[in-house]
């Protein structure tokens, strides 16, 4: 099936003259600003934006299945793949909302929330100033850690650029427009390479997705959409929450770097070394774990926020016959 949607977005993309990276980019800018303009427009009519928005985001999320699948990255493979489906299914629910004629705040907020999610990522993504900045603060505040703890004494590379087909640069040489990416890099974009302070490579790159900026993001666009939530509250809350997930992620980063040193060559479960089994499974349950307490209290910081969120999951629960939320009288 993603082989056959792939093939499909591929011949769009050819017919414009765009690549494959390019064309779902251009999918999901049309996405977002369908579901952005759907929450911030007065207008009844750019309601009528949100399902087509929707689909356009989960097609967006699904084609990155392939990627994960060559990662061997299971939770990222399952989240990418259900990404599509959860999405029809709010385009319906949209859909369905807009012929009665009704509105949903908890589907309004959810729409407000993936656009301020995925919009700002995007940005971040796509513009290599900003993007290499994370990822070298990142990397750098992981160094000082390790240093600072006796785990290592570990210290970064130079920034380095994947143009894709096993070809590399580092970021001085590198001729791209380093204020919007025009072109489609490779799989690693832009990297940092961690190394001993002897100078041999530790063989551990550092990527946007290594700086937590996903969680982040996730957490600010759930917050931003909040519109009866005092704004004193919502900061509040931001104030509390990205200090921490990046504090966190630093642990995470450094723990998976210590155990890949201490054990690689050492340490073998199910095929798995040290690094594969702590980066694709240890951390992620970590990290999930992390993500639902931060969770918890902003629910005791924001009640509304607990609310829309058993909104709009109390659907799919109810198909597996669980009640999030009872039955009004």
């Amino acid at each position: 099936m993603a082989d056959i949607i792939a093939q499909g977005i591929t011949s769009l993309g050819d017919i414009v003259g765009l690549d494959m990276g390019q064309t779902n980019l251009l999918i999901v800018s049309i996405g977002l600003v369908c579901l952005g303009s759907s929450f911030h427009s007065q207008n009844a009519i750019a309601r009528w934006l949100a399902p087509f928005g929707w689909i356009c985001v989960g097609l967006y999320f699904y084609l990155g299945t392939g990627f994960y699948i060559d990662e061997e990255d299971p939770v990222l493979i399952f989240m990418s793949a259900a990404a599509l489906p959860v999405c029809i299914a709010y385009g319906g629910w949209e859909a369905i909302l807009l012929r009665d004629n009704r509105t949903v705040d908890s589907v309004d907020w959810l729409r407000g929330a993936v656009f301020w999610s995925a919009m700002p990522y995007l940005a971040i993504q796509h513009v290599p100033f900003l993007n290499a900045a994370i990822v070298w603060f990142t990397a750098w505040n992981t160094s000082l850690f390790l240093q600072w703890s006796g785990s290592g004494d570990i210290v970064l590379g130079q920034m380095m650029v994947d143009l894709g087909g096993g070809i590399e640069v580092d970021w001085a040489h590198w001729e791209g427009n380093k204020w919007l990416i025009t072109d489609t890099l490779g799989a690693g974009g832009f990297y940092v390479p961690m190394q001993h302070s002897s100078g041999e490579e530790v063989h551990i790159n550092f990527v946007l997705g290594c700086s937590a900026l996903q969680s982040m993001i996730v957490f600010v666009g759930a917050i931003a959409a909040l519109r009866n939530a005092p704004w004193q509250r919502r900061v509040r809350a931001l104030i509390l929450i990205i200090p921490l997930i990046h504090i966190l992620n630093v642990f995470r980063n450094a723990g998976i770097i210590w155990m890949h040193v201490q054990y690689n060559g050492q340490w073998l479960w199910n095929g798995l070394n040290i690094f594969d089994f702590a980066h694709a499974y240890a951390a992620k349950f970590l990290s999930l774990g992390a993500m639902f307490l931060m969770a918890l209290v902003l629910f005791d910081l924001l009640p509304r926020l607990h609310s829309h969120v058993l909104d709009v999951l109390d659907p799919f629960f109810r198909i597996l016959g669980v009640e999030l939320k009872p039955k009004s009288t």
